[in-house]
C-alpha cells in the first residue's frame, strides 16, 4: 500500500481572496463577487465573470504567471521563495484542447514562474500536468512517488488557469455552458491559482495526509450523448478507497470541482450511490466554485486549501474527506484525505 504524504501548506489567490485564509473565509461566509468582463454574451448581456483582484498585468500569460507566483510564495512561508531551489514543480494547466487555450503555454511557464519567484526548479523530476481540473489531484499521485520512490524530500505542486480569454468564453457561450438569465444549467468562469507543498508524513499530528489516489477514464464524457453510469468517477473513488483503507461510510463529507452544470452534479450522486454501502445520516458536499467560479485547473488545490483550513480551523464535518474532479474529458480523479489532528 502507498504510503501516506502530507499537505504542509498551501496558497490560493482567487477572485474572493489573495490568500488561502482569505479565500475559505470568505468560502466559509458564502461570500461570492462576480462581476462584469469586457466581453458580451450571446444574449446581448455583459458576461459575468470571477475575476482576481490584481493590477492588469501586460497580457494572459503575465497574468497566469503572477496568481501563481503569489500562491506559491504564500505555500512556501515562512521561508523565502529560494526555498524551493532544487525542488520538484509539478505545474497543473489547462486541457492542451480547451478552447482558447494559450499558444506555447507550457513551454512559456515554467520559465516565468522561476524568473518571478527567483528559483530553479529540479528539472529532472518537474512535470507538466495538463489536465485541467483533475490536475492536481493526479499530482498528488506523482508527487508521492517522488517521495516514495526517488527520496525527494519536499515537492511543490502549483496550478494557474483562466478562463477570462475571448475564444474560450465564446466557445463555451455558444455551447450553452455559460451561466445566464436565460441557462440555468451553466457555470460563472473565472480565474485563479494555488499551490500546495507535500512532503512526507513525519506522525507529530494536525496534519492533513493523503492517504490514496485515484484516477480513471470516464466513457461517457460531457457532450459525448453516451448515457452517463458514472463509471470514470466510480472508478476512480474507489481505486482511492482501497488504497487508504477506508469504505465511504468511513468518510465524513466530500470536496468537489463541481460548479453549476447539471452533468457533474448527476454524475457525483451516481457515484456516490453506486458506492456507498452503509447509510449516513448526513454527508455533505462542499463545492468552492460556488464562490470562485468555474477556475480549471485551479481548482484542484481550492480543494485542497479548503480541506486543510476547515480541518485547521475546527469546522470540517470529520477527519476523513473525500476530493473528486472530472475533467470536460475523460479524465476523472479522487483523493482520500485525513485530519490527525483533533476537530474542535
Amino acid at each position: 500500500m502507498p504510503v501516506p504524504i502530507a499537505i504542509r501548506n498551501t496558497g490560493l489567490v482567487t477572485s474572493i481572496g489573495l490568500t488561502t485564509a482569505a479565500t475559505c473565509a470568505a468560502l466559509r461566509a458564502s461570500v461570492t463577487n462576480p462581476t462584469p468582463t469586457r466581453f458580451m454574451g450571446v444574449d446581448g448581456n455583459w458576461i459575468m465573470a470571477h475575476q482576481v483582484p490584481l493590477a492588469e498585468p501586460a497580457g494572459d500569460v503575465a497574468r497566469l504567471v503572477e496568481m501563481a507566483s503569489l500562491a506559491i510564495i504564500e505555500c512556501l512561508e515562512p521561508a523565502s521563495p529560494q526555498a524551493c531551489d532544487g525542488m520538484p514543480l509539478l505545474l497543473c494547466l489547462a486541457e492542451r484542447e480547451r478552447p482558447g487555450r494559450i499558444d506555447g503555454l507550457d513551454g512559456l511557464l515554467m520559465a516565468a514562474l522561476e524568473a518571478a519567484v527567483g528559483a530553479r526548479f529540479d528539472r529532472k523530476h518537474s512535470a507538466i500536468i495538463p489536465m485541467g481540473r483533475p490536475s492536481a489531484l493526479l499530482a498528488l499521485a506523482q508527487a508521492r512517488r517522488l517521495i516514495q520512490d526517488y527520496g525527494v524530500p519536499q515537492v511543490l505542486i502549483a496550478a494557474t488557469d483562466s478562463l477570462l480569454l475571448w475564444h474560450t468564453l465564446t466557445a463555451y457561450g455558444d455551447r450553452g455552458r455559460l451561466l445566464a438569465e436565460h441557462n440555468s444549467n451553466g457555470f460563472i468562469p473565472g480565474e485563479a491559482a494555488g499551490a500546495v507543498l507535500v512532503q512526507q508524513a513525519d506522525g507529530r499530528g494536525n496534519e492533513l495526509l493523503c492517504l490514496g489516489v485515484g484516477d480513471a477514464s470516464e466513457p461517457a464524457p460531457l457532450r459525448s450523448g453516451e448515457p452517463l453510469r458514472a463509471d470514470g468517477l466510480t472508478a476512480a473513488i474507489k481505486q482511492a478507497l482501497r488504497e487508504s483503507g477506508c469504505e465511504m461510510h468511513d468518510l465524513d463529507f466530500r470536496i468537489t470541482d463541481i460548479s453549476g452544470e447539471q452533468y457533474f452534479f448527476k454524475e457525483a450522486s451516481l457515484a456516490f450511490a453506486r458506492i456507498i454501502r452503509q447509510p449516513k445520516e448526513e454527508f455533505d458536499l462542499w463545492h468552492p466554485a460556488e464562490g470562485i467560479g468555474e477556475t480549471g485547473a485551479a481548482a484542484g488545490p481550492a480543494l485542497i486549501g479548503m480541506a486543510q483550513t476547515a480541518c485547521r480551523k475546527g469546522y470540517a464535518k470529520g477527519s476523513r474527506i473525500l476530493l473528486h474532479a472530472s475533467a470536460d474529458g475523460d479524465v476523472r480523479a479522487a483523493a482520500i484525505m485525513s485530519w490527525t489532528g483533533g476537530l474542535l
